[in-house]
């Protein structure tokens, strides 16, 4: 995967762009960690059948002995992802925050969350991870889970809760979802023999209950306002200003609203409560932005080329609305700071 995050809230069918875990992969043919996974889509790993243990996009885990020299690119999951550091170190961050995981620790990011293993390069341990798809993509969405899981009604809601209303990332394990990994793990080596989806469908149950007490000892707050309509606004207009692929899409009022569930109105609402200015012309500030970074670090780009891969559709105008919020042109300007 580049380093270029696809725009994030895209249609769940077709659009919406997932990690195709190119370095594991390569790390893979290479000797470099020996790896069992199964997989949907782009993951790496083994292709389940549709009806095999479904809302499931990637489980799996690998192991590296000594030092490695691959990391993961900052990417985004088709789902709930969890991963359970058995074994060695790793550096992990997640959007703005870095932490250094140690074995025994477990990881939860969601869906709208950007993240990465390795600063740059992951170290040697053994990783587990499930990656779950609870048909959300924003964090305003109503969470399914998937017919399997078999906690009770009021269970899967307060794990739905504990989910959803902090955002920690990294947790102390407990013996029990160090055992569940295992033995999950354990049943992909023996994936192709008899009984082995049913033992599987029991360790993710176990998994999830022993998350749910681990989270219950841990969590001390909980913050409804993460899963607000105005958190979907913030984390749209986040997506903007740091991602360019996301910047560049032909965005108008309405795509943006729809993108984020809501009506125009509200979603006026929620950005300039958030940023002090209507969206339209928040999106223009990125990209000019973008512009000016890209006029910078690379010189022998056309001006024009510039702009259209910015998302403006006429130079001129990329030209008059460079000028108007840098004061000069952007020839002049990239004349200036490369001076």
């Amino acid at each position: 995967m580049s380093a270029s995050v696809a725009p994030i809230y895209r249609g769940r069918k077709s659009h919406f762009k997932i990690d195709s875990c190119a370095p594991q992969s390569a790390a893979v043919r290479g000797g470099k960690i020996q790896m069992q996974a199964l997989s949907r889509g782009y993951y790496p790993g083994v292709l389940m059948h549709p009806d095999q243990l479904p809302g499931i996009t990637s489980i799996g885990f690998w192991n590296g002995t000594g030092a490695q020299d691959w990391g993961l690119e900052a990417h985004r999951n088709e789902g709930v992802e969890i991963c359970f550091l058995e074994t060695g170190a790793m550096d992990f961050s997640v959007e703005t925050k870095n932490f250094k995981l140690h074995s025994g620790q477990f990881t939860i990011t969601r869906p709208w969350q950007l993240h990465k293993l390795g600063a740059p390069n992951i170290g040697p341990g053994k990783l587990h991870w499930l990656i779950l798809d609870v048909g959300v993509r924003r964090p305003n969405q109503d969470w399914r889970w998937p017919r399997w899981v078999t906690l009770t009604a009021q269970d899967k809601a307060e794990l739905t809760r504990k989910l959803r209303y902090n955002e920690n990332v990294v947790w102390d394990s407990s013996p029990a979802v160090g055992s569940a990994f295992r033995g999950l793990g354990g049943a992909l080596v023996n994936w192709n023999q008899a009984h082995v989806e049913s033992q599987m469908i029991t360790l993710l149950n176990q998994l999830l209950l022993s998350i749910l007490v681990a989270l219950t000892e841990q969590q001390t707050e909980q913050n409804p306002d993460l899963t607000s309509r105005r958190r979907t606004v913030e984390l749209f207009l986040r997506d903007l200003t740091d991602n360019p692929a996301s910047c560049s899409q032909p965005w108008t009022l309405q795509k943006m609203s729809d993108r984020c569930g809501m009506g125009i109105t509200a979603f006026c609402k929620y950005c300039r409560e958030l940023v002090n200015i209507g969206p339209i012309e928040y999106l223009n500030e990125c990209r000019l932005e973008m512009a000016a970074r890209q006029l910078k670090e690379n010189a022998r780009l056309p001006v024009t080329e510039i702009a259209f891969q910015n998302g403006f559709n006429s130079s001129q105008y990329f030209a008059t609305a460079f000028r108007r919020r840098f004061r000069m042109t952007p020839r002049d300007y990239r004349a200036a700071v490369l001076r």
